[in-house]
């Protein structure tokens, strides 16, 4: 195998700011050198003082690594808790009048929730579960909108053992069938509709729809928020309204103790074979790795304002809305809408007026700001902010830069943060008061977590040669299995090649300070002429051009090459419609690609768009552009796309 290479090539460096560092919880290189080898000396040791000072345990745990049955590991596992009491319960001796939650609805309606509130409502919520005769173990599928509400139903789940399994509610009927078959689930949360860039979604109607598909004779409760007040069809034998529900209900319900084991959630990530898998998620494991990237990315802070702006139908939103930020006893902002409605300013409003402090989003959403607003930052108040962070994809050095000076005003750390469902939390991430950022570097991995690079063949390779990322230890927040595939969990993430290694499915290199840069998925690998490139780098090259607001690339199989590059690109301007002044802009684009990390990585093809085809939660859907590149049909659910028109636009090609 000819090793991935790495053709960007990126100096700039920016140190912590000695205040910044002053007053961070992992102060210095030196303190997260310690933590490190803390871990290393005495790896089982190091988790287990972390957990015992971390968590609440109603039984404390006697065993900590069992791996006689790897690789579904196990951690803590005779350890009793319950992740809802570690969320809820442990603040109401301490700040039950804290503000835990301010939502912000998509008209601009603010509501709050303190402690003591979201405790009483988590309680009754759960209390209406079990009068519907859901109980520990049972599965229970969440489509809801950015609600205080969808957070308390998962807490509720939580509260009583149920497993949630929580559905984006930008996914179609035929998925959300696809899921609660999966799952075997016996109960659907839901609402009338969700409001999204005031526009009424339904989403009831397609609840509906799933279980109309058959085999969901197992779902006897289909429970209703009403959000819009929209007509709903309803049945009587199986619908309730949570109105309905909670009406009545005791205050206080006393949590199932569960092992650190015991699940807590599925949630269901695109496979490469288009069947989706469920990774299952452990209690205690899993909690940890939350809490501890709280303290130690978001250098979390008992005033922070926090807020992630991901939807809880990813993990992002699980980990950085449902369950980290309330077991830190958190405030934070929650938001129903889009980034861009009514204007640009959106979030930039919102910052300035819930005065945030750690603001956490994805690339394609800060992307999407520099081309509609790029100067908008400016014209609001953003002086709360402390830290910016990225999750989702590699962020590209340009789009770093524009939210590190704009957004965080050349004063705030960004972090830059790798992880993926199946992890839990962050892998590759900076601890901001220790270490200096290198816009597009995630940096270093986090205490306790092994992280090499190695080739096909499992071996480790040398120097800054690129190659697959792996991880070489277990860790507590790791997935524990795909749900009802144990075979495929053991295939796709630990195949025998990786010599007990888990598989992360990206490509990476690491440079001379021993940095980590994300280089794409490996699917996403090309092949051309024998060099292997990784996507995001000739993406980021076309971004740094001052034309370009975003850009994906693919490739597409070439008779001599082997591939051929083929670059969608966003330009910051209008989309050129006069096919010479197209090709003129794809010239000049090809020009500089060549320039800046060479005439190997320059593409064959460029085509324009308005935008990308992305989900609703600002993920770019590359399997598309990559049928499109093809001239193949596009077969695959694209219900989720927030604007399928632009396909048609994409098979123009220059």
């Amino acid at each position: 195998m000819s090793n991935i290479q790495s053709v960007m090539h990126e100096t700039r460096v920016f140190n912590p700011s000695a205040e910044f560092v002053k007053q961070a919880n992992v102060s210095g290189m030196s303190s997260y050198q310690a933590l490190c080898k803390a871990a290393e000396q005495d790896y089982e040791g190091f988790w287990a003082k972390l957990a015992r000072e971390t968590l609440s345990w109603k039984k404390p745990f006697t065993k900590v690594l069992d791996e006689s049955n790897a690789p579904f590991f196990k951690w803590f596992e005779d350890g009793v808790l319950n992740v809802s009491y570690n969320c809820l319960d442990r603040h109401l001796a301490t700040q039950p009048e804290k503000t835990a939650i301010i939502f912000e609805a998509d008209d601009g309606k603010v509501a709050k929730i303190n402690y003591r509130d979201l405790h009483a409502r988590v309680c009754q919520f759960a209390n209406g579960l079990k009068s519907r005769n859901i109980k520990k173990g049972d599965r229970v599928v969440i489509y809801m909108p950015m609600s205080i509400e969808v957070v308390i139903a998962m807490q509720a789940c939580a509260r009583i053992g149920a497993i949630h399994s929580v559905v984006f509610g930008g996914f179609s009927s035929k998925s959300l069938h696809e899921r609660i078959t999966d799952a075997q689930a016996c109960a659907v949360i839901t609402a009338d509709a969700q409001m999204r860039g005031g526009k009424l979604m339904p989403l009831k109607p397609a609840v509906d729809e799933a279980l109309a598909m058959g085999d969901c004779g197992m779902v006897h409760s289909v429970i209703v928020y009403r959000r819009a007040g929209c007509e709903a069809a309803w049945n009587a034998q199986h619908n309730v309204w949570w109105h309905d529900l909670v009406a009545g209900q005791n205050s206080i319900c006393e949590p199932e103790w569960v092992s650190s084991e015991h699940p807590l959630y599925i949630l269901y990530t695109s496979g490469s074979t288009g069947k989706p898998k469920g990774v299952q998620h452990s209690s205690g494991g899993y909690l940890l790795g939350t809490v501890l990237s709280m303290q130690w990315v978001f250098d979390y802070k008992a005033a922070d304002i926090f807020w992630c702006t991901a939807d809880v139908g990813w993990v992002t939103g699980h980990s950085y809305v449902a369950y980290g930020p309330l077991a830190m006893g958190a405030t934070q902002v929650v938001y129903e809408g889009i980034p861009t409605y009514p204007d640009a300013g959106r979030f930039w409003r919102m910052v300035q007026d819930h005065k945030v402090n750690t603001f956490y989003t994805a690339p394609t959403a800060i992307r999407s700001l520099i081309k509609l607003g790029g100067e908008l930052p400016k014209q609001y108040d953003l002086s709360s902010l402390r830290l910016l962070g990225s999750v989702g994809e590699p962020i590209n050095p340009e789009a770093w830069m524009w939210y590190y000076t704009q957004v965080g005003q050349s004063r705030c750390p960004i972090v830059d943060t790798w992880w993926q469902t199946e992890t839990g939390y962050h892998m590759i991430a900076p601890l901001p008061g220790a270490m200096p950022l290198k816009p597009g570097s995630c940096t270093l991995p986090l205490p306790g977590i092994q992280t090499t690079i190695v080739d096909e063949a499992g071996n480790e390779v040398p120097g800054q040669l690129g190659g697959f990322l792996v991880i070489k230890r277990p860790f507590p927040s790791q997935l524990r299995t795909i749900w009802g595939d144990p075979e495929r969990y053991r295939k796709s993430y630990f195949p025998e090649e990786m010599h007990g290694y888990y598989l992360a499915g990206d490509s990476a290199h690491r440079d001379e300070d021993g940095y980590f840069w994300i280089m794409g998925r490996i699917d996403d690998v090309l092949k051309v002429s024998g060099h292997r490139l990784g996507t995001m780098e000739i993406e980021s090259a076309l971004a740094t051009n001052p034309l370009v607001a975003e850009a994906a690339v693919v490739g597409k199989p070439h008779d001599i090459k082997g591939e051929a590059i083929v670059a969608y690109v966003v330009l910051k301007g209008a989309r050129p419609v006069d096919a010479a002044k197209a090709k003129e802009i794809a010239e000049t684009l090809r020009a500089w690609v060549s320039k800046t990390i060479g005439p190997i990585a320059k593409p064959d093809e460029i085509r324009f768009g308005d935008n990308l085809p992305k989900t609703r939660s600002g993920k770019i859907m590359r399997r598309l552009l990559r049928a499109i590149a093809n001239g193949e049909e596009i077969t695959q659910d694209i219900s989720t796309l927030e604007n399928p028109a632009i396909l048609e636009q994409l098979k123009e090609a220059i």
